[in-house]
């Protein structure tokens, strides 16, 4: 039976301490960067996913959440790719545990690849046939990682040609702090317009004045170039 230490072992003898200094650099792991405090030891995410490819099926539930908590990046983002690959084997009883645990443990998916590794495959999968209003709380939370676990959920409403979360999201976001929530934002605004361009362009007619400029920018990335130019210039009625 796998156990939390074979896994660290194995990412340990895959480090790279001059990857490390980039990947630091890469998610602002220094003094004032939003990913502060954290550590990387410079193994590649193909690497990851492989050693997670390897481990999912032995490593339970429990050593995945003390991987998860550990003080690693590489471990929690291998351990998340565990649990993306447990829950899309997993029966009912056993997502609801995974989503659990994801949801106990948002304070440890605190970068922005650890949240749209996760929160699009487990938590949006797992709402699309129940209540949502988890992600109302989230997307009142003061951690900025649990705001963008709301916003990044809804692809996987997206994926099923429903909208009306990110829009509802995107609209009580839009005044967000932080530019991680507007790229989030953005992003999933962008994401409805490739399938349904005209509902992406009714909200914007209401709200792309008072968005972030990043937000805008991401929401608007595949328009043609004039009607970029249009709303970036506040020309669009």
């Amino acid at each position: 039976m796998a156990t939390t230490a074979d896994v660290r072992q194995e990412l340990a003898r895959l480090a790279d301490p001059a990857r490390a200094t980039g990947v630091s650099r890469y998610l602002r792991m220094f003094p004032g960067g939003y990913g502060e405090g954290d550590r990387a030891i410079g193994v590649t995410v193909p690497q990851q996913r492989r050693v997670a490819g390897r481990y999912w099926r032995d490593l339970s539930l429990a050593d995945t959440a003390t991987l998860l908590t550990g003080d690693v990046h590489e471990e929690r983002l291998t351990a998340v790719f565990i649990l993306v690959r447990k829950f899309g084997k997993a029966d009912e009883r056993e997502r609801g545990r995974i989503v659990e645990l994801v949801l106990a443990h948002t304070g440890h998916l605190n970068n922005w690849d650890l949240v749209d590794s996760c929160a699009p495959y487990i938590v949006g999968p797992w709402l699309l046939d129940k209540d949502r209003d988890v992600l109302d709380r989230l997307a009142g939370s003061r951690l900025v990682w649990d705001r963008r676990i709301a916003v990044m959920a809804t692809l996987a409403f997206i994926k099923a040609d429903d909208h009306a979360w990110t829009f509802r999201l995107a609209e009580r976001l839009l005044r967000d702090p932080h530019d991680l929530v507007h790229k989030a934002v953005g992003w999933m605004l962008r994401e409805v317009g490739k399938r349904d361009r005209a509902a992406e362009e009714e909200f914007l007619a209401r709200h792309y004045r008072a968005m972030p400029r990043v937000m805008l920018r991401y929401a608007i990335e595949k328009f043609p170039p004039q009607r970029r130019k249009e709303y970036l210039s506040g020309l669009v009625a």
